[in-house]
């Protein structure tokens, strides 16, 4: 079975996603603005969600985490809980 690892940051409009995902781009480092600014509880890890295999997260979050490269932000990815920011860290 898939497994992956990856972090996300969770915020609450489309328009700050994309303010975030611009700052990390530039050079900020995605623990430290998920820890400042991410609205889930995995904040306090800077984002980081461990291991988990398809159908653990929501259907819109498994079809990037599963398909996107290693490494690289992506999002908004909008989902019922608001906007999110996605790395996919590792995969297996």
């Amino acid at each position: 079975m898939s497994q992956a690892s990856a972090r996300h940051l969770l915020v609450d409009t489309e328009e700050q996603c994309l303010a975030l995902k611009a700052e990390i781009e530039a050079g900020k480092d995605f623990a430290e603005v998920a820890k400042e600014h991410s609205n889930c509880p995995s904040n306090a890890q800077g984002g980081d969600l461990g291991s988990f295999a398809p159908g653990q997260m929501v259907p819109e979050f498994d079809k990037v985490v599963f398909s996107a490269p290693l490494n690289t932000v992506q999002g908004p990815v909008k989902t019922q809980f608001g906007y999110h920011l996605l790395e996919v860290t590792e995969r297996s």
